[in-house]
């Protein structure tokens, strides 16, 4: 092995912060461990791998090296490839399609509901994310989404493989701290933001499984490594992510009950914390854009034989169960901790509250009310304990290629899921004592859209421009002298707080 593998090595010894509770001043013994480790014959280490014994593996703290990230994962993955060639593919492979074995758990239309994976042979980290896509509330809408959005109803089409991306990527330029967990993406065909557990009736009836497929794939994964795990993160973006809120704990008492307590179950909820605010201006319920949220909900739970936890069900009267798909009312009835990721000014929200962004300068009662949003947003994040709220109009994030870009008080959110990682696992399970300068609750205080300057980049809807912030303000109908005039300030002076995301 070259001097420079053995440096680089020792860096990583002196980054290590191991799951078993020693932090930096154990990197010498650990270090020699590794070494030891790498000096095994080949045949023997291959032996302990058929024999079942997982080969640890760690998450990083990359806090002395924030300042050069690329360059410093460039040479991690450098070392890895030259001292592994073998197993630097796997450094790029993809997600693979695996048909649930249980035939009977369906998508929508009766087709086998699967999922993807890739397997880390080292980690016994597992990373489970839900997909999202809308809903459907009844037969007609149903149809509809059939008919347009099949994909999102029926595996009879979807592709053998998948390339993660985001928190998904097997890149550790891209997944910082979870580039090489074990990579599960479940596909959402059951329109029932994952909470659905009717069995088929009668043939040509669409059926509603998304609570069931989730039990499903977790009995099947323990067959494939799960049962090893110490951590499992179930994540989920838009519907997604309110099928993390109505299952992480049901997850945790599945595999409880399966003979696995050790597995730490959490959660992480992206774009899914909506409000059952009331609509900038009402409209018939129709269709899943046109009905307020809480009204399709209530059809929805009924047309799904929807499950929602037991905990959150007794706190509201029988035929209340729908509030229990608002995050800020079931949060506090969770026993796993779960981290909440929101854009402040969701679009998916602003869409269900029909104030409909289609290029033309916004009204101010418009304004007005994207302003409140945010407001109403900020402060049902307050008591949570780990969140990520920036400033911005957007709609998911956390498998983006960009997510690694956003920032809240200058920290990202790869950088605020690693210190609530270490956090839970310094501390104690609840996360309350957050490590000096590792900040796991950044909520944006700025009360514009794209105060943020890290915001992700808008575009014209007809030229297709980029716009900066006060571009996209203005875009929007915003009045400069009325704002400042408002918050006493000089115009001028405004425009330079916008700039700066003050």
């Amino acid at each position: 092995m070259g001097r420079g593998a053995v440096q680089m090595l020792l860096l990583l010894g002196l980054l290590h912060w191991g799951p078993g509770g020693e932090g930096r001043k154990s990197w010498r013994r650990r270090g020699q461990q590794q070494q030891q480790q790498q000096q095994q014959p080949a045949a023997a280490r291959e032996r302990s791998e058929a024999a079942g014994q997982p080969v640890e593996s760690f998450p990083l703290d990359f806090t002395a090296v924030e300042g050069n990230m690329d360059s410093f994962m460039a040479q991690i993955k450098s070392l890895a490839q030259s001292l592994y060639p073998c197993s630097a593919q796997n450094l790029h492979q993809e997600l693979r399609l695996h048909m649930l074995l249980n035939s009977s758990v369906t998508c929508n239309d009766g087709s086998p509901a699967g999922y993807y994976l890739k397997e880390s042979k080292g980690s016994r980290r597992w990373l489970l994310f839900l997909e999202g896509g809308w809903y459907c509330f009844n037969r007609e809408n149903c149809n509809t989404r059939y008919e347009t959005m099949r994909r999102l109803m029926s595996s009879k089409e979807w592709p053998t493989t998948r390339t993660g991306t985001g928190i998904l990527s097997s890149q550790p330029e891209e997944n910082p701290h979870w580039w090489n967990a074990n990579m599960v993406f479940i596909p959402y065909c059951s329109s029932d933001v994952w909470s659905g557990a009717s069995a088929r009736i009668e043939k040509n009836e669409f059926v509603f499984m998304g609570a069931l497929i989730i039990q499903e794939v977790v009995k099947e994964l323990v067959g494939k490594g799960l049962g090893n795990a110490k951590v499992l993160l179930l994540a989920g973006s838009s519907a997604g992510g309110t099928g993390v809120l109505l299952n992480v704990d049901r997850v945790a008492e599945q595999l409880e009950e399966m003979g696995y307590p050790g597995i730490q179950v959490r959660g992480l909820a992206d774009s899914g914390w909506f409000l059952d605010n009331k609509q900038y201006r009402r409209t018939d319920c129709i269709d899943t854009i046109t009905c307020a949220p809480t009204e399709a909900i209530r059809r929805g739970i009924r047309y799904w034989n929807g499950l929602v936890p037991e905990r959150c069900k007794m706190q509201f009267k029988e035929g209340e169960e729908w509030n229990c798909f608002f995050g800020y009312k079931i949060y506090p009835t969770l026993r796993c901790p779960v981290f909440i990721v929101q854009w402040l000014f969701d679009e998916a929200q602003l869409t269900v509250d029909n104030v409909h962004l289609t290029g033309q300068p916004v009204q101010e009662g418009q304004w007005l009310y994207i302003q409140n949003l945010g407001r109403e947003l900020r402060n049902t994040l307050k008591d949570v304990t780990a969140s990520f709220a920036p400033a911005c109009l957007s709609h998911e994030i956390i498998t983006r290629n960009h997510w690694t870009d956003i920032q809240v008080k200058g920290t990202s959110l790869p950088r605020a899921l690693h210190c609530w990682d270490r956090s839970l696992h310094d501390s104690n399970k609840n996360g309350k004592a957050p490590l000096k300068g590792c900040p796991v609750h950044l909520i944006d205080s700025c009360p514009w859209p794209h105060c943020n300057p890290s915001c992700p980049t808008i575009r014209d809807q007809y030229t297709g421009q980029e716009m900066n912030v006060i571009q996209f303000l203005m875009h929007m109908g915003f009045d400069v002298q009325k704002m400042a005039q408002q918050q006493g300030l000089e115009p001028s002076k405004l425009l330079g707080m916008l700039s700066s995301g003050s």
